[in-house]
């Protein structure tokens, strides 16, 4: 289950952290690190997806919270002329140097024209 950063902090009334329950049911607690899409300047219809900064810090925070997978969403636009190549380099570059996570690149695009990049951390 993917939770956001407000999600995976939230207890039950008894003060059961959330990720202990569903941790209990079964269920894999994962993060979404992104902190979202923005429009680029310089390059209209363009956007770069923002939460590199201070990631290695919320990812080992994460981990002792129990999440255990992390998810990052780059919303990348397919079109005439874009992307512009400039886009995703950001992302592509800094995201492998960020410690603990087995990267699983996937780059291509899907139906919906979104790329999805999987890691995961041990």
């Amino acid at each position: 289950m993917i939770l956001f950063d407000e999600t995976i902090r939230q207890q039950k009334k008894d003060g059961t952290p959330f990720v202990k329950v569903i941790t209990d049911a079964g269920i894999i607690p994962g993060i979404k690190v992104d902190t979202g899409a923005k429009d680029m300047a310089g390059h209209p219809g363009e956007k770069i997806t923002e939460g590199l900064d201070g990631l290695r810090d919320r990812l080992a925070e994460y981990f002792q919270m129990g999440a255990r997978f992390a998810k990052w969403r780059a919303v990348i636009a397919i079109g005439a002329g874009i992307p512009a190549g400039v886009a995703s380099r950001p992302t592509r570059t800094r995201w492998p140097a960020t410690p603990r996570c087995a990267r699983k690149p996937d780059w291509s695009p899907s139906s919906n024209r979104k790329c999805s990049w999987t890691a995961t951390i041990p």
